[in-house]
């Protein structure tokens, strides 16, 4: 970011200090996921495990993203190189605070074009998702009632962000930072004995620190790096993204309907 200012003529200001804070030291990302966490209600997971199938068929959107943005290089249409497309694919994830702390990792050079992608795409979801569930759904199956789910214990809710951090950490220790955080405020939620910090979490502090990433994001826009060619195809890469990911978690709902 300092780099950036130099080379347009102006010396590092407070958006740099901004982003060399926020995104450069990846403390933002984390503490939105510790919001996050804080907000989340695992009951109906834990009650019906068989749902985790669908977060996870979701995810071939993110495959092909990563397949189609190596697909665009290797036909000479736009350059994107393996870490720009693994950068782009997470897109697919719907998650904004992943894809700035993943790109931020992977190609920075892209990042506000993948913020920008990532954050407009999940606003979108409204206008992307319904006509892809509709088109793959009868009206019978869209009449399905959901059954009661079991009552979850509260021991069940402060063992599981334990267990999976345990998990996590021994089997993806990359990704331990942000599901550590994402964890931390689940169980902060779930224990009852922290309900003022945990409130802080979920409300005034994930507001401020989304102000803080926003305007380093924001920062990452000036017109010549992000009028390119490469953001017109992270543009079209995230709405197949979106796109295939929904596709894919609801043909595994009609599967799981079939079992």
């Amino acid at each position: 970011m300092e780099n950036l200012a130099v080379d347009m003529g102006y010396t590092p200001g407070v958006l740099a200090l901004f982003y060399k804070v926020a995104i450069g030291s990846g403390v933002a990302p984390l503490v939105i996921f510790m919001g996050v966490g804080a907000m989340t209600d695992f009951g109906p997971l834990l009650a019906n495990p068989r749902t985790l199938l669908l977060g996870a068929a979701a995810q071939f959107g993110i495959f092909a993203t990563v397949l189609g943005a190596l697909t665009l290089n290797y036909f000479g249409l736009i350059s994107f190189t393996l870490p720009q497309a693994a950068a782009i694919g997470i897109i697919g994830g719907a998650d904004g605070p992943t894809a700035i702390y993943l790109s931020g990792k992977l190609a920075p050079e892209l990042l506000g074009a993948i913020a920008v992608a990532a954050y407009s795409y999940m606003a979108l979801v409204p206008l992307i998702q319904p006509p892809i569930m509709k088109a793959l759904t009868s009206e019978t199956e869209r009449k399905i009632r959901m059954v009661q789910l079991r009552t979850v214990s509260k021991r069940e809710k402060i063992l599981f962000p334990v267990v999976l951090l345990m998990l996590v950490a021994l089997l993806l220790p990359d990704a331990a930072p942000l599901l550590g955080m994402f964890c931390f405020g689940n169980l902060m939620r779930e224990s009852g004995v922290v309900e003022r910090l945990s409130d802080t979490v979920q409300n005034g502090l994930i507001n401020i620190v989304t102000i803080f990433l926003g305007l380093s994001v924001g920062a990452k826009l000036v017109a010549d790096k992000f009028l390119q060619p490469q953001t017109l195809g992270i543009l079209l890469l995230g709405v197949v993204a979106f796109g295939i990911g929904t596709a894919a978690g609801v043909l595994m709902a009609k599967l799981l309907n079939l079992c």
